[in-house]
């Protein structure tokens, strides 16, 4: 349902766009017309359902109204209708709104005709959800293999003995039908013999042109970009971030940021995690690239960190300087989404499947909200491109720490994302600096390889100095899969790490004095860059052993992709490796802040202790 949804959002902007403006009149919006089809059981019971619906009329979502049609053969596989719903129609749920449901004789072919025209004029002239409930049966159950008379012995009785639409429709009108079926059936036939004799897999799709200057499969070097940026053109950039219009009342904390970022983009402060986003997206929009956003308090940021969207603090009037940089820029879509996942993440790949020029980004308010949508991460996300070589370049921002919030708050499930990854399907990320963040959205962008990529991104890092990045990081040439520590020399131990932790090892380091150990910040976990990796450790010849050091539990996290790739680049090289986490549980952390702090003192002193154990 949303994936329809999305992908119809997509095509009519396709239709509407004019430079950084978007026609959604009610005439572009007829030029797309979703129709979704259901069976009665899911229509009733799956849950997506009714989150898609919650969004038909949201400014950021609307289609202009989408044709539901309820193919309802009262029976969910050998379920029966008193068992799916407790309504008496399985469409009763479409009542939460004001959607016209109409309920017609599938044995009624003029009525079927007839409702269907009333529904595409409603949905055209009025642009609402229209739902139309076809109530039927199904000859021979669930399927033709199915044998349904051992469920439904009396219902399928009298579907046994009673005539085909044909044969009712040819008695209604008056006409012998029976030439008609035979000259059908013959045709049918004949059609399914020239089938079994086809000895190449015809293809039976082809990607619209829009897909043509755009690579999906396997990854090539070839296809990297410089995504660095002059110290002109990040200024150029700042200015328009920073600018709001003559009388538009800017809270004043908000006055007090804006100043903050202008010095970020002229290289008189550090540029920390927001506004390195805000750089991303700004010159992507810049070079024409239009930029959709949507998320759970993504125009502020569940952190604090983004204001993105600004509010007058008197009329309560909303600006987005995004989308006021220049006039023939990228259009910009940033949207507060409503408390969905699957819904919501379902609208954003099927956008991205056919805006595939765009970057397109989904942000969960917590990493493991993306539990909710798990369905579309596996069905779509994850092997979409795989099952129907459907290529898309959704980005997930996933907020992911161990900070002591608990258990809810603290893991976006990283392991469920690294067990997915393979055949080069996605690419997932942590990025361990504000540069970094910047780099990697505007390969994401700029490179012509188009596949989803999951972020884990910071929060209590978001503007932590040691993950912040002076002005002169954003202009190096490309996004860095693993980080080099240019503080040692002389190592003989070699941490690597990802995320967060990475940046307290720094400091455990620092407070130790330790001189001999380097550390590694790996920021790309698939695809796994092995060349790089082993030239990093190869600047350490000193080293004897490497550390995989991971703040999540042994069950969890990258541990379990990461270490048997790591032990195969070490034995190449005559290192041992071992690693370093916490003890193997159930739930992704503790509920305790002080049991959290006394885990992760112990969790940095034992990446430090020199041990053959693992």
């Amino acid at each position: 349902d949303p994936v329809a949804m999305g992908r119809a959002r997509a095509k009519q902007t396709r239709a509407g766009v004019d430079g950084s403006q978007i026609d959604r009149t009610r005439a572009t919006l007829n030029t797309v017309v979703p129709i979704v089809m259901h069976g009665d059981a899911a229509f009733a019971g799956q849950g997506i359902w009714a989150e898609t619906l919650n969004l038909s009329d949201l400014e950021a979502y609307t289609v202009g109204g989408t044709i539901h049609i309820i193919v309802n053969n009262l029976i969910g596989f050998t379920t029966r209708p008193t068992q799916e719903h407790s309504s008496r129609f399985a469409s009763d749920i479409a009542k939460r709104q004001s959607v016209p449901i109409f309920h017609v004789n599938a044995e009624d072919p003029d009525a079927v005709v007839r409702i269907g025209r009333i529904a595409a004029e409603y949905r055209a002239t009025f642009g609402g959800e229209v739902v139309v409930d076809i109530i039927g049966y199904r000859r021979h159950g669930h399927s033709e293999v199915d044998d349904p008379t051992i469920t439904e012995p009396r219902l399928y009785e009298r579907i046994k003995n009673h005539p085909p639409l044909w044969k009712i429709y040819a008695e209604h009108i008056g006409v012998d039908a029976a030439q008609i079926a035979e000259k059908i059936r013959r045709e049918y036939e004949e059609e399914q013999t020239q089938a079994r004799a086809v000895k190449k897999i015809p293809q039976l799709r082809k990607l619209p042109e829009y897909w043509a200057p755009y690579y999906h499969g396997c990854y090539k070097p070839e296809y990297e970009v410089d995504t660095g940026l002059t110290r002109e053109k990040l200024a150029e950039t700042t200015d328009g971030l920073v600018r709001v219009p003559q009388g538009f009342h800017v809270h004043p904390k908000i006055v007090k940021l804006l100043q903050q970022r202008g010095e970020m983009g002229h290289g008189k402060r550090a540029v920390d995690y927001g506004f390195a986003e805000a750089l991303a997206f700004g010159s992507l929009l810049l070079e024409g690239t239009p930029v959709r956003l949507t998320g759970q308090d993504s125009q502020r940021g569940t952190f604090n960190q983004r204001h993105a969207v600004l509010v007058d603090s008197e009329t309560e009037e909303e600006y987005l300087p995004l989308a006021h940089l220049a006039p023939d820029q990228g259009f910009c879509e940033i949207y507060n989404s409503s408390l969905s996942e699957a819904g919501c993440l379902g609208f954003e790949y099927g956008f991205s499947r056919d805006y595939p020029e765009a970057l397109v980004l989904w942000e969960a308010q917590f990493g493991d909200f993306a539990n909710g949508a798990q369905v579309i991460i596996d069905q779509f996300i994850s092997a979409g491109e795989d099952k129907w070589n459907l290529p898309a370049g959704l980005v997930m921002l996933l907020p992911h720490g161990y900070e002591g919030q608990g258990p809810e708050h603290s893991s976006a499930r990283m392991e469920r994302f690294m067990q997915l990854a393979a055949e080069d399907n996605m690419q997932i990320c942590q990025p361990s600096t504000a540069a970094q963040y910047f780099h990697m959205l505007r390969r994401q962008a700029r490179r012509p390889w188009r596949k989803p990529l999951i972020v884990f991104t910071p929060k209590s890092m978001l503007r932590h100095p040691d993950a912040s990045s002076n002005i002169e990081e954003f202009t190096r040439p490309r996004f860095q899969p693993i980080v080099p520590d240019h503080e040692v020399r002389d190592a003989k131990r070699i941490l690597i790490a990802s995320g967060k932790v990475g940046h307290e090892l720094r400091a455990e380091r620092r407070r130790r004095k330790d001189t001999s150990t380097a550390i590694l910040l790996l920021d790309q976990l698939y695809p796994l860059a092995r060349n790089e990796i082993s030239a990093a450790i190869a600047e350490y010849p000193g080293a004897r052993e490497i550390v995989w050091v991971q703040e999540e539990p042994a069950n969890m996290g990258a541990l379990s992709y990461v270490l048997p790739r790591l032990e195969r680049v070490a034995k190449s090289l005559g290192l041992s490796v071992r690693s370093v986490k916490r003890s193997a549980s159930a739930s992704p952390a503790t509920g305790s802040a002080k049991a959290h702090e006394l885990e992760q003192k112990t969790l940095l002193a034992l990446a430090f202790t020199t041990t053959s154990n693992d």
